[in-house]
């Protein structure tokens, strides 16, 4: 299936590395107009550099910190001036200020860890279907994780924000269609410096060991169930959280 966005203006929070540069990368070369923005802006200029280079697709980059509203408003205000359109949200910003057990963690990281990785969404999503999605239509693609399935020793309050994006996607999927769909994608451990603490030094090799596909996730992976979501060929799919994890949750070493 040639999955394609030809025509479509899609904005990626956080796109600039990782798995947000894998969909800003997948989603150019699929044909759309893409925003990027996060906070480092010659990281911002670099990928948008390097993704057109690569994809030949159209992209640009505003650089700015994703729970400042004045700074979305930039960012939304750039995307309408230079591509005329909003079609696609892809939510992708996150934090993990805190590992530890949940029992112990100080509230202003817990706030900010809520703040960033569920009320900035929420805040974006509104943005975006006040501006332009609300009377053209739209899609909203929110970057979970598989940790919302479960519990986790040093993980807890992140996966908990993750768990309550997950009802925060179904929430909103009922009250934006039929105009707006909005998906989840829950990614697995993946290879991004995000994540570099529970892979690098040789702990991926073992994690991967015990997955079904005997090997962790890639930017690209989750950049193409992101594609697929964000796309008519999913027409039909709102309020789904897909998971993307090699196989995790099925485990049963």
């Amino acid at each position: 299936m040639d999955i394609r966005l030809d025509g479509k203006v899609a904005i990626v929070t956080g796109g600039s590395r990782g798995i947000g540069r894998g969909i800003a990368s997948a989603m150019a070369a699929a044909g759309a107009r893409v925003m990027i923005t996060s906070r480092n802006e010659e990281s911002c200029a670099a990928t948008v550099e390097e993704l057109r280079t690569a994809t030949g697709g159209d992209l640009a980059y505003v650089a700015g910190h994703v729970g400042k509203v004045e700074d979305m408003d930039r960012v939304l205000d750039a995307t309408l001036e230079a591509f005329g359109a909003i079609d696609v949200l892809v939510n992708n910003a996150a934090t993990n200020p805190y590992a530890g057990p949940v029992i112990d963690i100080d509230v202003p990281r817990w706030e900010k860890t809520f703040a960033t990785n569920l009320t900035t969404p929420l805040v974006w999503t509104q943005a975006c279907w006040n501006r332009w999605m609300k009377e053209h239509g739209g899609s909203v693609v929110n970057i979970s994780s598989v940790g919302a399935f479960g519990t986790n020793p040093i993980l807890g309050v992140y996966d908990l924000t993750k768990r309550a994006l997950i009802h925060l996607t179904e929430q909103l999927a009922a009250e934006m269609g039929p105009a707006v769909r909005v998906n989840a994608v829950c990614p697995g451990l993946v290879r991004t410096d995000f994540a570099r603490a529970l892979w690098e030094d040789g702990r991926g090799d073992a994690i991967a060991e015990a997955l079904p596909m005997k090997r962790l996730g890639e930017p690209e992976d989750i950049a193409s169930t992101a594609l697929f979501l964000a796309s008519d060929a999913a027409s039909w799919m709102t309020g789904h959280a897909v998971l993307v994890d090699g196989g995790q949750l099925i485990n049963i070493n």
